[in-house]
């Protein structure tokens, strides 16, 4: 979806505020690693979008390309990607935005680019365009209407234009203004500004360019103050004016790194007020890839809640703007989305309103990808799982800590921790890990709970929310029989087994589908965004049986008798999943109290 989509959308309703954060490609592996797992924990704020940029002189220009994919296909957000014309001839140009075109991307920040390392002024690429305006035009011409295109906008005019006085001639900031129109002329429909922390003149250049015919959305773009040596040196280099209040705050405290970031926070806090007292209710933040200040700012303006993150379905709907119908899913991924995303990135076609033809979705085949997991979660995996294992207890011990939220890490997991609604029945699912029945996944009984429930709610407030209890555990063949056994007498349970090897047990048909999860809205169809379905579950099974091994096993130096003990568990338990399909009395763990 267009973020100007977005933002007009919004403007319905008056008191509601658009807010976005900015990203840049970190320098090693780790660290786009550790920008993922950041981005992720912002993005359950429900950003209208995000940007990531693009280094100078194209530097950066794969690796952008490979984090705004993730970004709109991974970490499901809007997103934004910067392009700029420095070092770029017209076939990279449109190999980057033939790219994000195919991953289903449709925003672009076009931008001339500031000139590469070791040079002082742009100079056109020899096939490339002069200025932010040609690549506005090319977009346009090449693309239609696709793309919505983002310019940047300089309320204290371009740093080329400010003199050494810090200050820009009447005529040059004027001349600056006529060209920023001619952007919007030539296509684009949204403005986000440089950074600023002078809010008197943000006000007038909007005023100014309401003066001159500019009536897209212009929206600020503000930097939280983080420390003060970066501070000075961001400041210093865009050539931006810091008010003498500002700096008066700052001196006696420069070197007390908390005490900057906390008046950072203040500062940002009163910008925003300011602004958005003026009528402006869009706000953009450049986060620097830090999360602390800019979550801190939000929640001093009551844009957001450390404790109350809205969900419109039970998993993160996509972005991709191929797959925006999409509303239904096995609950087998529940723990692993972004494994789901990748392997049904090649679907033609996504299910949506119901399953309908369970058996038509071709999964993608199982690759390395689901294993790689970002470097600080690995190191904590091996921490919390690559411990000595000399029985069978051993191992249920180590769900049933995961399963108390003593471990923060599961190999079947790329979530951090327990989910809210875990912990209602967590007490449960110890006693059953316990007895051997090793829990990945579950869900509690939900009969009409409000929708915006912190705990089992999504879908926003004045609906109901339903759901049947769901386990999903590998257990031994024994421990199974006896289990199918119990089933027999208990008509409302379901259920559906299978070992690595691909025998099969179950008590639904092939062809069955199970809603689990549902809701009920105002003028709105029953939602069912949650289903249990054996084509679905065959192609979950392997992954699930290889987390034993490189999940967990591979943990393990090769002849660790530890590591052997996994793997014979890995080899020989079925993985079942469960459902108690009486919502109302049902009472799922029942079923194994004799055990």
């Amino acid at each position: 979806m267009k973020v100007i989509d977005k933002i007009r959308g919004s403007a319905a309703d008056p008191n509601r505020v658009v807010f976005s954060f900015e990203f840049f490609p970190p320098k090693t592996e780790d660290g786009v690693d550790n920008l993922f797992e950041r981005m992720d924990r912002m993005v359950a704020h429900n950003p209208s979008f995000c940007d990531i940029t693009w280094g100078a002189g194209g530097t950066t220009a794969d690796l952008t390309l490979e984090i705004a994919n993730k970004m709109q296909n991974i970490i499901c957000v809007e997103t934004m990607m910067h392009l700029t014309c420095t070092n770029m001839p017209v076939d990279k140009i449109d190999h980057a935005l033939e790219t994000i075109k195919g991953n289903g991307i449709q925003n672009v920040l076009a931008l001339r680019g500031d000139p590469p390392h070791g040079q002082e002024k742009f100079v056109q690429t020899e096939g490339g365009f002069a200025c932010a305006r040609d690549l506005v035009k090319h977009i346009k011409s090449k693309y239609g209407d696709y793309f919505g295109i983002t310019i940047a906008g300089y309320p204290e005019a371009h740093p080329d234009v400010i003199g050494n006085d810090g200050l820009a001639p009447l005529e040059g900031y004027q001349n600056d203004l006529a060209y920023l129109k001619s952007k919007v002329d030539a296509g684009a429909d949204l403005i986000v500004t440089q950074l600023f922390y002078d809010t008197d003149i943000f006000l007038k250049f909007v005023n100014d360019c309401r003066q001159i015919g500019i009536t897209c959305p212009i929206v600020p773009g503000i930097m939280p103050i983080n420390n003060y040596k970066g501070f000075i040196r961001m400041t210093g280099f865009c050539k931006t004016k810091i008010p003498a209040e500002i700096m008066a705050a700052l001196e006696p405290i420069k070197d007390n790194e908390e005490a900057v970031k906390a008046y950072g926070i203040h500062l940002g806090i009163e910008m925003c007020k300011k602004i958005m007292a003026h009528g402006i209710k869009t706000v953009h933040l450049y986060t620097l890839n830090m999360e602390k200040s800019a979550l801190a700012i939000l929640m001093g303006l009551g844009l957001i809640e450390e404790s109350k993150i809205s969900r419109s379905l039970p998993w993160r709907r996509p972005t991709n703007v191929f797959r925006i119908k999409e509303d239904v899913r096995p609950i087998f991924w529940a723990n692993r989305p972004k494994s789901y995303i990748s392997r049904t990135i090649g679907w033609d076609q996504y299910p949506h309103g119901r399953w309908g033809d369970a058996g038509n979705p071709s999964y993608g085949a199982l690759t390395d990808y689901q294993f790689l997991r970002p470097r600080a979660k690995d190191k904590k995996l091996i921490e919390e799982w690559a411990v000595p294992l000399k029985s069978i207890e051993d191992i249920y011990e180590r769900f049933r800590m995961f399963c108390l939220g003593k471990l923060r890490t599961n190999p079947w997991s790329e979530l951090d921790g327990l989910q809210p609604e875990t912990k209602i029945i967590n007490e449960h699912l110890e006693k059953i890990n316990t007895k051997g029945f090793l829990t990945i996944n579950s869900q509690p009984a939900v009969n009409g709970e409000k929708s915006d429930s912190p705990t089992v709610g999504w879908g926003g407030p004045g609906g109901y929310v339903y759901q049947k209890a769901y386990l999903e555990f590998f257990c031994s063949k024994e421990k199974l029989d006896a289990l199918i056994e119990k089933c027999k007498e208990r008509p409302f349970l379901t259920y559906m087994a299978v070992n690595k090897e691909g025998v099969w047990k179950s008590n639904v048909g092939q062809a069955d589908v199970n809603a689990v999860t549902w809701g009920v809205f105002s003028a709105k169809e029953i939602s069912q965004p949650t289903v249990v379905d054996p084509v679905s579950f065959s192609a979950w099974k392997d992954e699930a049986f290889e987390s034993w091994y490189r999940g967990w096993a591979s943990l393990y130096p090769e002849a660790d008798p530890s590591r052997k003990l996994v793997e014979e568990v890995g080899s020989s338990y079925f993985l079942v999943s469960l459902v108690d399909n009486d919502y109302v009395n049902g009472d799922i763990f029942g079923v194994f109290a004799d055990f």
